[in-house]
């Protein structure tokens, strides 16, 4: 099963750093968030990625097109005949990996239905290139096949700042502004998707969570894996702290490998 990772956004609530280098660039720790991502899908078995850039996307082309010299030691020996000796190989990872440009203006709906030419199974993965979280993938899939709607996401429980779903049983029914003194669900994103989702995204202008989901949600579609665990977003420098703090102290929730 392929994984789609939107990566082309412009993370101007992360300005500090986006303004260098695109959001799923960010390091936490001494490897990009984009990394931890892959790497979490990876400890699953899916290997097989789709990254759908915009935003400074040459950044990212660069870091996979020359992935070994990110990760290793090297020595240089220059001259007439210049060679190349890595060290302290640590780039073990037997990805594949689609760089897909889908443009700066392209909203995340369009750019979910630009990767659906490359996606040959009647289902996949999709998340977002700027959090993390520890929800158990191969469940999410299997009460996806259960429910036999078109979309899953994970219902997540932050704090603070996010609109809420309306959730009936396991089916969302709307989404709303999150009301004060309330702590409900969020999508946390973490999706599992059946193709058919291209039916509720007719250009590069529709975004998936204000005009596709509401829609799927509305024709009953659209279901809601509860996830009570660790979630967390990199919106701004705080959230940025919080992950390096987990990473640098040996607590990271989502490092399963």
């Amino acid at each position: 099963m392929k994984v789609v990772i939107l990566c082309g956004g412009l993370g101007t609530r992360l300005r500090e750093e986006t303004e260098f280098r695109p959001k799923p660039m960010v390091p936490v720790g001494n490897r990009p968030i984009l990394w931890h991502i892959m790497k979490f899908y990876a400890h699953f078995g899916f290997k097989e990625f789709i990254l759908c850039l915009g935003y400074k996307s040459e950044m990212i082309k660069e870091y996979f097109y020359h992935y070994q010299w990110h990760c290793s030691d090297v020595t240089l020996r220059l001259g007439p005949a210049p060679q190349i000796t890595y060290h302290n190989q640590h780039a073990e990872e037997d990805w594949q990996v689609t760089l897909l440009d889908t443009d700066l203006a392209t909203q995340t709906g369009g750019r979910v239905r630009r990767a659906l030419a490359h996606i040959p199974d009647d289902e996949f993965l999709l998340t977002y290139g700027d959090g993390l979280c520890n929800v158990p993938v191969p469940e999410v899939i299997q009460f996806h096949r259960a429910h036999g709607g078109l979309a899953t996401l994970t219902a997540v429980r932050p704090s603070g700042r996010f609109g809420e779903l309306s959730l009936s049983g396991d089916a969302i029914t709307s989404f709303r502004e999150k009301p004060d003194g309330e702590a409900g669900y969020i999508n946390g994103g973490f999706f599992v998707v059946n193709k058919k989702i291209g039916d509720y995204l007719p250009d590069d202008s529709t975004i998936f969570e204000f005009d596709a989901l509401p829609r799927v949600a509305e024709a009953g579609k659209l279901h809601a894996f509860r996830h009570d665990d660790f979630w967390q977003c990199m919106d701004n420098p705080r959230e940025m702290e919080i992950l390096n703090k987990l990473w640098a102290d040996g607590l990271a929730p989502w490092k399963l490998w």
